[in-house]
């Protein structure tokens, strides 16, 4: 497999380890989505200044209004935090090549 074929791997079976947790493989429950943030992006909860992120994020995230995290509304969370990344690394490079 490619990397980016694993780093796809990873993602899905990331999602479903949580999802599962309360035998509902296809959504994460609020507790489930909390616990998948805390344990799997803790740099980025630390980051965070409202205590309430969290319960912000699943809001956001909930397309349909289910109250659960389905993996697309999952996908959207990573996408966002990607797109973030990228931008700080760019301007680190940035600031790299003007030394």
């Amino acid at each position: 497999m490619t990397e980016l074929e694993k780093c796809m791997e990873s993602l899905i079976t990331i999602f479903h380890r949580y999802a599962d947790e309360d035998g509902d493989k296809k959504s994460l429950s609020k507790k489930e989505l909390k616990k998948l943030i805390e344990t799997e992006l803790p740099t980025f909860l630390k980051s965070q200044k409202n205590p309430k992120v969290v319960e912000q994020i699943r809001k956001d995230l909930d397309q349909n209004g289910d109250a659960m995290v389905d993996f697309e509304e999952f996908l959207s969370l990573i996408v966002g935090l990607s797109i973030a990344c990228e931008q700080c690394f760019m301007l680190h490079e940035q600031k790299k090549g003007k030394k």
